[in-house]
């Protein structure tokens, strides 16, 4: 399978890349369409596995730092989403749209899809240790050159006030991350309107939005960060799922210095651990990105300010070399922080926990416990699946999941 990561609002696996994943499990539905099921069985949240996951972890600093928010406007919330994805002209838009509503269990709620999505997240956070937050993405439109705003090559779009808004309301449960495009007009007006009202980051998703990270447009954008303290957490690799500008050459991690060389702490999504980009360094030659990403975390004069987050890592598009690099290169551990990528996890047909215990990423005997709960609550799935993973005799770190003291050191 070669697909990405996120849709809907927000991504994953093209439908038909699913539909593969559906056939092959057969006709067990349950592997293949979210259930939904509202909380854990006292037998599954008291097992050994589950509780350990939390062994070592200070709950409080556990903020999943790689959320994002769904929903179709119905709300009042601002949010929006193309064309495209609510036609069935568009099979394949139109199809991911239907999976990703399921993964956040807001399929089943015409007329109220965006509260029935927050709805989830409160219902799967309550699965989790008291203190345990979700960081919620603003998606900010694509933009031109000009920094004139393109609804309709904009696949989905959540404002930065719906986000805070959702943080202001359940401060115990939410954190938000702004989405600004640095080639709007505001964009340093929005920036310090969002660090003023809690804002702990800024998303980007380069190819989709239209942004080269590499331009000398975004200098200004980047003193204003490094002036504000807040970091960027943006994609790098392979996107496909997520239509718009449609400019992949922007998603290469080297376009990424310019902003390092700057001063801006960097968060590179996922590793940047799918597909390939130019090596900018080497006449272009095709180049796996996770192999830019290595390159560039091995670089000294990168130490302080680039870290990546580990979102999406499990997919079962990704590849078991890159996976057990992550776990086995412990150096790094320092500079990396957990995210979910949520609502992926509930997509059911992108996890196969049974393939990572074959290749020795995980234990046989973890599996059953990992598939019954991955039904039940697939935020939690993420995080015990995580803490499962060794290479040899190693694991991921504690303190990559304790996420808190790297976007709100004054509260840790």
């Amino acid at each position: 399978m070669n697909t990405t990561r996120r849709r809907f609002i927000l991504g994953g696996m093209g439908a038909a890349a699913i539909a593969g994943a559906g056939m092959a499990m057969g006709k067990n539905l349950s592997r293949v369409w979210n259930p939904c099921i509202a909380s854990l069985p006292a037998s599954l949240a008291n097992d050994p596995l589950i509780q350990s996951a939390w062994e070592g972890i200070d709950p409080s600093k556990v903020w999943d730092c790689h959320a994002h928010i769904a929903g179709t406007g119905d709300g009042g919330s601002g949010i929006a989403i193309s064309a495209e994805m609510q036609s069935l002209l568009h099979p394949l838009q139109y199809a991911q749209r239907l999976f990703f509503l399921n993964a956040g269990c807001a399929h089943d709620a015409p007329g109220r899809v965006d509260q029935s999505y927050v709805e989830r997240m409160h219902n799967l956070i309550e699965g989790m240790r008291p203190g345990f937050k979700m960081m919620l993405f603003a998606f900010d439109w694509t933009h031109d050159e000009s920094g004139k705003a393109l609804p309709k090559q904009t696949a989905f779009y959540v404002p930065n006030d719906y986000a805070r808004d959702l943080a202001r309301r359940y401060p115990a449960q939410f954190e938000w991350v702004a989405s600004i495009h640095p080639y709007r007009p505001d964009a340093i007006q929005a920036l310090e309107q969002a660090k003023a009202e809690g804002a702990r980051a800024v998303k980007w998703l380069p190819p989709a939005m239209g942004i080269d990270p590499a331009s000398a447009r975004c200098d200004a954008f980047y003193r204003a960060l490094v002036r504000l303290d807040l970091p960027l957490i943006t994609h790098a690799g392979e996107e496909k799922a997520v239509h718009g500008a449609n400019r992949p050459e922007l998603g290469n991690p080297l376009r990424l210095r310019r902003a390092l060389d700057a001063g801006v702490r960097v968060v590179i999504a996922h590793c940047a651990s799918t597909g390939e980009d130019a090596d900018l360094d080497n006449g272009g030659r095709p180049i796996a990105s996770f192999e830019l990403f290595k390159r560039m975390m091995a670089a000294p004069s990168h130490q302080r300010r680039l870290f990546a987050d580990i979102s999406a890592i499990t997919l079962r598009n990704r590849s078991m070399s890159v996976i057990r690099t992550i776990i086995e290169q412990d150096d790094w551990h320092p500079r990396l922080l957990n995210g979910s990528d949520y609502p992926l996890p509930g997509v059911m047909p992108l996890f196969a926990p049974a393939e990572l215990a074959k290749a020795g990423l995980i234990a046989e005997d973890a599996v059953a416990v990992l598939v019954e709960l991955h039904a039940h609550n697939p935020l939690l799935f993420d995080f015990v699946l995580k803490r499962q993973l060794k290479s040899g005799k190693k694991n991921l770190s504690a303190n990559i999941f304790e996420t808190r003291p790297f976007f709100a050191p004054e509260a840790s």
